[in-house]
């Protein structure tokens, strides 16, 4: 086992090092020339098809050198290219012309370059947003993207784009090493392009949770082997090639080789344990098959779940649910299998080893977890839990429904319902279906869960999960895409011309699919160009817009403050204002986005209670006896003999989630030498003397 696992690590680390090569000198390439903003041009996209085609070459020949059982290792490295290489390109090229990442520093992209850009700042654990408190969100991608920034020596702000491309690729060669691991090779480049593909058109926004939509297909289906392992027919594993073929309906290797093997969990075993292998059978996948210890796959599914909950909460929960609920199926059908073997006796028994593999993932993906998790849960213990934490307050109509994206009448919805068909086929036959749809049914699950929340005045935000079915249904999709063309051709007695016919309508709807993805993503890339970015100007060339006064803002709170950025508490409604500069915050941008041990309802009436005092002396004494650390600075608009604050509250379950209203404070609170006050652009800086 220790072997198997050490050659896939290490395969994934050399992937790694190819993407992240890939990624580097394309995003560099990309930055030498002036191109035309993509909102105003179709230079860009035209480029990107180019690369896209390239990226599709490089694909077509790896799976070609694997069929042909040639080059092993160039056909590898040839993959992890041409993977790494649509993403840099899909992404990095639309976005050449701006410093920004998809949707600019709008919505909820600014907290998350606020989250960037506090991490680069420093290492330790912080919140966002707080001072003096440990992070809610979970930190690993950007803590990790923080290191990046720094050692490169990038503000925050300025490495989101590159990091979230180049996280994005490098995450999509590991996949594909996860998948070679599980299935034949040239299957585990058709089914990572299609997912990777996928991911990049509907989930690449949110890169820092992208990450994990990639890699839960092949977890689920390691998770599926380390928790579901029946007896084995002796006779179907030592049976011949052929035997396999018809048994599986399908060959799987875990190498570079086309030739047949067994299908889903059986290599699994074989390159995470080194054992025999299993195989699908024909029934309704009851039957004997041969097991291996299967702790390398605990070992794995437990280091996903606890990778997950280091870098997205939601969908950890919904992929630690899919595992759960594997382990209750695998333990349900261990003990019909008993009881239809023995007859009589305490069949419960068969349930124990399936539910203390649960157990064990379950403690690996705990010990990971709480390398990020252990300051906040520490915190959350020493003190009283406020109940200002809404981030589960938010229902748009895409979370009043099923998601049914297999329904829609495009392309892409013709391959999603292509993946359902081939999940509802092979359940009975395939582990590799068996895993997906046990996904797929965990996620319409959790829906009408959310759904049912609603009436206990929360959600479980079942609208984000949406790309992750898609993607799901996309690894169905091309299963079912291969498996299907492979019976037609047996059906239609083996033409000649057909394999060539198959080929082209691949690379056809493969194209058609991709080329479109900049469409896709168009709302997003035009909000990269039309919003003002660290250095004040806007990539498409237009006016910036209040954001280009921030560099003076600084410079003035440097100055008058003297201390540095990370030892201030700047109390503001522009809150973009902290994603380019380290400062903290007294009040987030919601609730939603707030830390729960932060007391945003609390805050919001004491900043209220503040506005109405009656002096500059009252305002100085409340500052004083604040529960939380107080402003060390106030970045205001103005307005007549006011200066305001812009902020929200929480209005769920109405939709928008959100309402504004303003703060005014009168100016003559500020009147007095322990104020200085300094006029910028259409800002207002108070800083407090202390």
């Amino acid at each position: 086992m220790v072997r198997h696992i050490g050659s896939g690590v290490g395969e994934a680390v050399l992937a790694a090092v190819v993407a992240t090569v890939v990624a580097a000198i394309g995003l560099a390439a990309f930055s030498m020339v002036q191109w035309p903003a993509f909102n105003s041009s179709n230079v860009t996209r035209a480029l990107t098809t180019v690369g896209q085609v390239g990226a599709a070459v490089l694909l077509g020949v790896a799976i070609w050198l694997v069929r042909a059982g040639r080059w092993p290792w160039a056909a590898k490295a040839l993959s992890w290219a041409g993977i790494s290489t649509f993403v840099t390109v899909t992404l990095g090229m639309p976005l050449a012309a701006t410093k920004l990442y998809l949707f600019g520093v709008s919505v909820d992209q600014e907290f998350r370059t606020e989250y960037l850009t506090r991490l680069t700042d420093s290492a330790a654990l912080h919140d966002m947003t707080y001072a003096d408190l440990p992070p809610f969100y979970p930190a690993g991608w950007f803590w990790i993207g923080g290191r990046v920034a720094n050692v490169l020596g990038m503000d925050g702000w300025e490495a989101f784009k590159p990091y979230a491309i180049g996280s994005l690729a490098v995450v999509a060669v590991i996949a594909y090493v996860l998948w070679s691991k599980l299935i034949r090779a040239d299957w585990a480049i058709g089914v990572t392009a299609a997912t990777t593909a996928v991911t990049v058109a509907y989930a690449s926004p949110e890169a820092y949770s992208a990450v994990i939509v990639l890699l839960l297909p092949p977890a689920l289906v390691l998770a599926w082997g380390a928790l579901y392992r029946p007896l084995a027919v002796s006779s179907a594993v030592a049976g011949t090639a052929s035997d396999v073929e018809a048994a599986t309906g399908g060959a799987v290797t875990s190498g570079h080789a086309a030739a047949p093997s067994t299908d889903g969990i059986a290599s699994s075993a074989a390159a995470w344990d080194g054992a025999a292998a299993s195989v699908d059978s024909a029934d309704d996948g009851g039957a004997d098959r041969a097991t291996a210890g299967g702790w390398g796959a605990v070992l794995g599914a437990g280091l996903f779940l606890g990778m997950a909950a280091s870098f997205y909460t939601l969908y950890f929960a919904v992929a630690a649910f899919a595992v759960g609920l594997m382990g209750l199926v695998s333990a349900g059908l261990a003990v019909n299998r008993s009881r239809r073997g023995a007859g009589s006796g305490v069949v419960w028994r068969a349930a124990v080893p399936p539910l203390v593999r649960l157990l064990a993932i379950g403690a690996i993906a705990g010990v990971v977890a709480l390398v990020v998790w252990l300051p906040f849960v520490l915190k959350m213990l020493s003190g009283t839990m406020p109940s200002s934490g809404t981030a589960f307050h938010y229902l748009p109509e895409g979370g009043a429904e099923l998601p049914l994206p297999m329904a829609e009448f495009s392309l892409p919805g013709a391959f999603f319902l292509l993946g359902t068909a081939w999940l509802v086929l092979r359940a009975g036959s395939s582990r590799r279906a068996q895993a997906l749809g046990i996904g797929v049914v965990a996620i319409y699950l959790w829906c009408l869960l959310s759904m049912t929340a609603t009436a206990a005045g929360t959600t479980l935000l079942s609208f984000r999960l949406t790309p992750v079915l898609e993607v799901l249904l996309a690894a169905a999709g091309a299963f079912g895409f291969v498996e299907g063309a492979r019976e037609a051709y047996r059906a239609l007695n083996e033409p000649g011309r057909f394999k060539i016919a198959v080929v082209v309508v691949a690379v056809v709807g493969a194209l058609a699919f991709t080329q479109d993805i900049p469409r896709v993503l168009k709302p997003e890339i035009t909000t990269a160009y039309t919003d003002t970015d660290g250095h004040g100007e806007r990539a498409d060339k237009r006016a910036p817009g209040a954001a280009a006064h921030y560099r003076d803002i600084d410079a003035a709170l440097l100055a008058q403050t003297g201390r540095p950025r990370s030892d201030s508490v700047v109390l503001t409604a522009d809150t973009s204002f902290l994603s380019f500069y380290p400062y903290y915050g007294f009040q987030a941008l919601t609730s939603h986005y707030a830390n729960p041990l932060a007391d945003f309802a609390g805050r919001a009436a004491t900043i209220e209670a503040w506005s109405k005092l009656e002096s500059p002396t009252a305002l100085v004494d409340a500052l004083n006896k604040s529960p939380w650390r107080a402003p060390d600075a106030f970045l205001f608009r103005s307005s007549g003999d006011d200066y305001t604050l812009r902020l929200a509250k929480d209005v769920y379950p109405n939709d928008p989630n959100v309402k504004r209203y303003t703060v005014s404070f009168p100016k003559k609170l500020f009147a007095d030498p322990h104020f200085t006050t300094t006029v910028i652009g259409p800002f207002t800086l108070v800083v407090v003397n202390r």
